[in-house]
């Protein structure tokens, strides 16, 4: 794993060395191991190595072919690069057992066509001198992240919003990009907190030439295509081999290796795969609380008994909230997902022992995990015939009928149901703040400023784009569209990385997932029980015990820890002039809002979160004197 970084002028005005290489030292975190940079006129790359495969200084980035002529810097691992070896057109004399020289002389070989024989995790910048093009691409589920901005007649890139800083005053705040933050606790690529600044998308490439952008996606997940149905045991037979190979394929490191544990099915499945795989006991993590409804230690016990790991324990306690400052440097933009604080501890605990760890990542977009995933027959018949997405012809003619209908009959209620379209249903199962909230918080002039750019109109153009035509594969597709790379694996890809270390996702193989969204509904959601496929397969390796307790979730008692240990600290920051002269919020509101959840009359706890983290965010990128 590592950071990368760099700059391509269109009008081949020199680059500036010490700001390539100044961005590169902003990603030191990410590689400790070593760090390079590449200089050639108008280009400059910059890498931060953190060695997994041949530790040698052999595998040193930027990285180019013998001739010269093309230039990498890579982020990410490549499981299936000794097989790919096999695939070049011409014999290589290798100067490394690196990944990424294979990568380099795949590209070489094949061009931008390279993408489709990778599996793994990566964003890389390839600099080909040949054709004065510099070509940008990210790993198809978003593992991998990659920022980029165009200004002053130049495109920069870099791991992490931080480096990109490093080259010219910071710009502007994009109040839409804080507007979506407010909903979904995070930041929607490929929108960022600063105007100018985007996120490429997952399973996408972007290629710079002559001072022109073009982005295309090269891989997109299809739910529509489905197989004849299959016998249960033919689909738990090879969901178990698929699993089997992509737990295989991450235990690729000439560096110690271990596992995230938690004690739910998705990290306990990987850590019982990982046993049986290794010769030598697996070494796994975990994170707990005092407060018995968080707390998942005595599950992921039980998992590591049973697979006689060698693991090691740590319990969060209120003062971790001390470190949300150093989460505001972590993320870089506002980030409200409060697993975020035992997720950086765990990494930090995990790093004394080994230098990549693999995780359970992924199984609740792969197998419908999550309690919202429940809906009702009517919710998927209207999904059906009417869509889930935006509103239609058909849906206005029905809420014509549903107002003529006697009020509270029946019938009424039905066509109500049916005449809101269930991509607003889904948004009040998954926002924080909704669109009504927002409004009474908002001030004025900042409520005009967002005007027309509801999080709403958001959803429904993601569930138009799902390619699944039943209303849990278009649940499973809009998550793994936006959720999961802008939340969760951002979430795991900072925390780790602040620490060097490196996570692996093995249910996010992108083979494993194609199969998945294959599957007939019933395979992931059948009379109730989410992850029905995984759960058969591992039924008999895992206790019965870990199969069949409900899904707790990586929560954190914050609604607690708000109203007693850190009462004080919550008032002092958001009703601090400071914070109520930003001209986002009504001051009475937000009093009113933190009143509510002092009182334990509401559990605002992920709000308040919310607004501190983008306080905190404020003094540390806006005011620039520090949280």
């Amino acid at each position: 794993m590592c950071g990368i970084a760099g700059q391509v002028t269109a009008d081949r005005r020199p680059v500036d060395g010490r700001i390539i290489a100044a961005m590169g030292a902003r990603l030191r975190h990410r590689g400790p191991d070593d760090h390079g940079v590449y200089l050639n006129g108008h280009v400059g790359l910059a890498h931060q190595r953190l060695s997994i495969l041949d530790l040698s200084p052999a595998g040193h980035q930027p990285m180019s072919n013998e001739a010269g002529t093309i230039w990498l810097v890579f982020n990410g691992e490549i499981y299936n690069h000794e097989e790919l070896r096999g695939r070049l057109r011409s014999p290589r004399q290798f100067r490394s057992r690196t990944d990424t020289e294979v990568l380099l002389y795949l590209y070489e070989d094949y061009g931008p066509r390279c993408f489709e024989f990778l599996r793994g995790m990566f964003a890389f910048a390839i600099w080909d001198e040949r054709t004065q093009r510099l070509l940008l691409a990210r790993d198809r589920l978003g593992k991998k992240p990659l920022f980029y901005s165009t200004r002053n007649g130049a495109l920069s890139f870099a791991s992490e919003l931080k480096a990109l800083l490093v080259d010219g005053p910071r710009p502007d705040i994009d109040p839409v990009a804080l507007h979506h933050y407010l909903t979904f606790q995070y930041i929607p690529a490929p929108l960022t907190i600063f105007q100018g600044v985007r996120k490429l998308l997952p399973g996408h490439v972007l290629v710079y030439e002559d001072g022109k952008l073009s982005e295309s996606a090269y891989w997109s997940l299809r739910y529509d295509d489905k197989p004849p149905r299959r016998r249960d045991d033919e689909y738990r037979e090879e969901f178990t081999s698929l699993l089997r190979e992509a737990v295989r394929l991450r235990l690729m490191s000439d560096v110690p290796l271990g596992a995230f544990l938690s004690g739910g099915v998705d990290s306990s499945s990987v850590v019982a795969m990982m046993s049986r795989l290794s010769a030598q006991p697996v070494k796994t993590f975990s994170i707990g609380f005092k407060e018995d409804a968080f707390n998942e230690l005595p599950h992921a016990r039980v998992v590591a008994e049973q697979f006689k790991t060698e693991h090691h324990e740590f319990v969060v306690e209120p003062s971790a909230l001390e470190i949300m400052p150093t989460l505001v440097r972590v993320y870089d933009e506002p980030y409200a997902d409060s697993s975020a604080i035992p997720t950086y501890y765990v990494s930090q605990l995990s790093r004394q022992f080994v230098t990549v760890v693999l995780n359970g990542d992924g199984g609740d977009e792969l197998l419908a995990g999550y309690p919202r995933y429940q809906f009702s027959p009517l919710d998927r018949i209207a999904a059906r015939w009417l869509g889930a997405g935006r509103e239609t012809g058909i849906r206005r003619a029905l809420g014509r009928l549903a107002s003529a209908a006697p009020a509270g009959s029946g019938w009424r209620n039905r066509l109500e149901r049916v005449t809101a379209p269930f991509s607003r249903t889904y948004l009040q199962r998954i926002c924080y703040f909704s669109p009504d909230e927002k409004q009474r918080l908002y001030r004025p002039e900042f409520s005009e400023a967002v005007r027309g750019h509801e999080s709403g109109d958001l959803l429904d153009r993601w569930f138009d784009e799902a390619s699944a035509s039943d209303l849990l594969d278009q649940l499973l597709a809009v998550d793994t569209r936006s959720y999961l790379p802008d939340d969760l694996l951002v979430k795991v890809d900072r925390a780790t990385m602040a620490h060097g270390l490196e996570a692996r996702s093995p249910l996010l193989d992108h083979k494993l997932m194609e199969f998945a969204a294959t599957l007939p509904v019933d395979c992931k959601l059948r009379n109730g029980q989410s992850k029905y496929l995984l759960k058969a397969s591992m039924r008999g390796i895992l206790p019965d015990r870990i199969l069949d307790r409900d899904k707790q979730g990586f929560g954190v008692p914050i609604d607690r820890w708000f109203r007693e240990d850190y009462r004080e600290f919550v008032r002092e920051t958001l009703l601090s002039s400071r914070s109520l002269q930003r001209g986002y919020f009504r001051p009475e509101r937000m009093k009113a809002l933190i009143e509510c959840q002092e009182a334990g009359a509401c559990s605002y706890g992920s709000r308040v979160y919310a607004l501190l983290m983008l306080e905190l965010w404020h003094r540390e990128y806006a005011d620039g004197v520090g949280a």
